[in-house]
């Protein structure tokens, strides 16, 4: 098996090329093979091409930040979806991650807002109430006034947990809690369901 990382003199075609693929071999699910095929590309691509993908990265990196409502990405104070008055404000998805936002949304069935947690509670991990956005979620839902929380955090032990965590924070504050329906396996992420499963669970979603 090929070695994930090498000192970039080690490369071939010199040390330029090998710390480009290094970088790009750290990145999530992409192996030592994928990024050499990638930086092959990008050395034999246009100047112009490569220096636009470079802008977008520094560009993304420079602007983009969490939206001061919800904590979905964004390049502006609020995130598309918080700036729209289309959506239902008062009906809140509850996610881990800015991705699961994606996911959802893929699916054109959610007509709500999002709240992005930053994660989920994993003391074993150190992951704690404080290192999540748990707070703001509380004081949105007193102040804002929010009807239906919808529980979308991953199906899993530590995700179920956090979701309990946070129910357990708003009894009595009369906000209707809902989770998605489990056409979601068990154990199973978000960001590698279906199209299709993420809308029944979505249409299918029950009191929690």
């Amino acid at each position: 098996m090929a070695r994930r990382d090498f000192h970039p003199e080690e490369h071939p075609f010199g040390p330029a090329v090998g710390r480009l693929v290094n970088r790009l071999a750290d990145l999530p699910g992409v192996g030592r093979k994928s990024a050499e095929r990638l930086a092959n590309h990008l050395v034999s691509c246009s100047k112009r091409e490569a220096l636009e993908l470079a802008d977008a990265i520094r560009d993304v990196k420079e602007r983009v930040h969490r939206c001061q409502r919800c904590f979905n990405l964004t390049d502006g104070e609020l995130c598309p979806i918080c700036r729209d008055s289309r959506r239902d404000a008062a009906v809140v998805c509850v996610v881990e991650q800015p991705r699961d936002v994606a996911s959802l949304e893929a699916t054109g069935v959610f007509q709500g807002v999002y709240h992005v947690l930053g994660g989920r509670l994993a003391p074993l991990e150190g992951i704690t109430p404080g290192d999540l956005t748990i707070d703001s979620l509380v004081e949105r839902v007193r102040n804002q006034g929010v009807r239906e929380l919808v529980m979308a955090t991953n199906p899993t032990l530590e995700g179920d947990g956090t979701a309990l965590f946070i129910t357990n924070l708003l009894e009595g504050s009369g906000v209707k809690i809902t989770r998605l329906a489990r056409g979601i396996a068990t154990g199973s992420v978000l960001e590698f369901a279906n199209r299709e499963m993420l809308a029944d669970a979505l249409r299918g979603r029950q009191s929690f």
